[in-house]
């Protein structure tokens, strides 16, 4: 399979107009160009905070107009300096696999609907294309390429912008994390309980908002954003801040590559809406909220999936569910997540430190240990709403399977707390003094602002 480069950004020509396409060709990181030859700037991977600005005495001298000011605080989105943008002309098309590697994804992909997929070795096999590589193939496995209509090469595309406005360098909120909360959707969506009241287009949803619940991540969390005078927290009034940004980023894209153009503008709207509803769903702060209800409708057994806001209702359910169950994966999985979370937890609290700043609760290295950590987000966060979950599903296989996992990571971590710490944590499963009680439940929600999984 050949590819013609083009100047477009995410272009490809198959020679094989065959729509279910396996092994896609694609131009690495490009920019647009202008008229004038200057590379033009579009979404790429570098969040760009200038924290020069929090000393506002040491540098008022720098920082110049307000439009500067908030110009500086965006989350700036260079593209990667690549290959062809050093020069260099590739001698063969650049290829996302190697054949020996595609075979090896195609297997992998075969068994996605397991909840052992091991995302982070199917990231090496895609060589780090992961989550367009797992959207390609279920959107054609769920039929939704057919029944809308829509185009490959520009499905593609799409799924390329996604996937690059995730910051590769976050050591938890970037692209491998989406296509795991994907791969966890799929996983939700085949629920029988589910599956056999959703249309086509709720799978689309249920995908399309896993696939882009966080992009464009900063690596900080809200209270940061808010106590930083951030820009976005002001947009959206210190409310969820983040959703709200990965909401319009989204709409942004979808309508930047025209992949739902040929649908009528209600249906779009209403796409958007939804994409919304759920995306603001996996904020945090509303746990309780999403929770209560959810207990209130199991108690009274009044969901009717047929009724489109139920439908809903547990779509945002679930997405809630695969945002966070990185503690009900398989110990081997669920530790490396854990480590990435905590590790960009401890970046805040350095940059914290660095600049003065209150570090904000289980982002003190020094203090919040890992164990900790966990053990108070699976017990306050995690348990009760998988729970809830098991019950809605008539406990699945599924549902017990994660469930089991849970308990046998949580006791995993209890062997790991610090010695000072391991005496008081047997009463309620707390993560210790630091986190001990009803004060873990409120450092989570001050600290996870968006339902990330620690």
């Amino acid at each position: 399979m050949s590819c013609l480069m083009v100047e477009r950004c995410g272009e490809i020509l198959f020679e094989n107009p065959d729509q279910n396409v396996k092994c896609v060709c694609m131009l690495g990181d490009v920019r647009l160009r202008g008229q004038t030859g200057v590379p033009a700037e579009r979404r790429g991977s570098y969040p760009f905070i200038d924290f020069r600005l929090l000393n506002n005495t040491t540098y008022s001298g720098e920082i110049g107009t307000k439009k500067k000011v908030k110009r500086l605080l965006s989350f700036q989105r260079y593209f990667h300096a690549s290959r062809l943008l050093r020069g260099i002309i590739p001698q063969a098309p650049l290829h996302l696999l190697d054949e020996d590697y595609l075979g090896q994804a195609r297997h992998m992909l075969s068994k996605v609907g397991m909840w052992d997929f091991d995302i982070f070795l199917f990231d090496r096999l895609t060589n780090g294309n992961s989550l367009v590589t797992l959207l390609c193939h279920l959107f054609n496995t769920h039929g939704l390429i057919h029944h809308f209509k829509l185009d490959m090469v520009t499905l593609h595309r799409f799924l390329v912008m996604v996937q690059e406005d995730y910051h590769s360098q976050n050591p938890y909120h970037n692209a491998v994390h989406a296509a795991d909360v994907t791969q966890a959707m799929h996983c939700y969506l085949k629920e029988p309980k589910l599956a056999s009241s959703l249309t086509p287009l709720d799978v689309m949803l249920g995908l399309l908002a896993a696939a882009a619940h966080d992009v464009d991540h900063p690596g900080v969390n809200q209270p940061f954003l808010i106590k930083t005078n951030h820009h976005l927290a002001n947009l959206y009034q210190n409310m969820s801040v983040l959703e709200n940004h990965h909401w319009r980023s989204t709409i942004g894209m979808l309508r930047e590559s025209r992949l739902l153009a040929h649908l009528p503008k209600e249906m779009t709207q209403d796409i958007e809406q939804q994409l919304g509803s759920l995306i603001l769903a996996t904020d945090i702060n509303r746990q309780n909220e999403f929770l209560t209800r959810l207990k209130t409708h199991l108690h009274n057994k009044d969901l009717r999936l047929e009724d489109v806001h139920d439908r809903h209702f547990m779509l945002q359910i679930a997405l809630k569910c695969a945002d966070i169950c990185n503690p009900c994966r398989i110990w081997e999985m669920s530790k490396q997540w854990s480590e990435r979370v905590c590790e960009e937890f401890y970046r805040q609290g350095d940059l914290e430190q660095k600049f003065e700043l209150e570090i904000s609760p289980l982002c003190n290295q020094q203090k919040d240990s890992i164990p900790s950590i966990q053990i108070g987000f699976m017990t306050y966060i995690v348990e009760p709403l998988f729970r809830e979950w098991a019950r809605f599903t008539g406990h699945s296989a599924l549902s017990e399977s994660m469930l089991s996992h849970l308990a046998h990571n949580k006791a995993q971590w209890k062997r790991l707390l610090p010695n000072q710490h391991r005496s008081s944590s047997g009463g309620g499963g707390s993560g210790g003094p630091d986190h001990a009680g009803p004060g873990t439940a409120q450092a989570e929600e001050q600290t996870v602002t968006e339902g990330d999984a620690p």
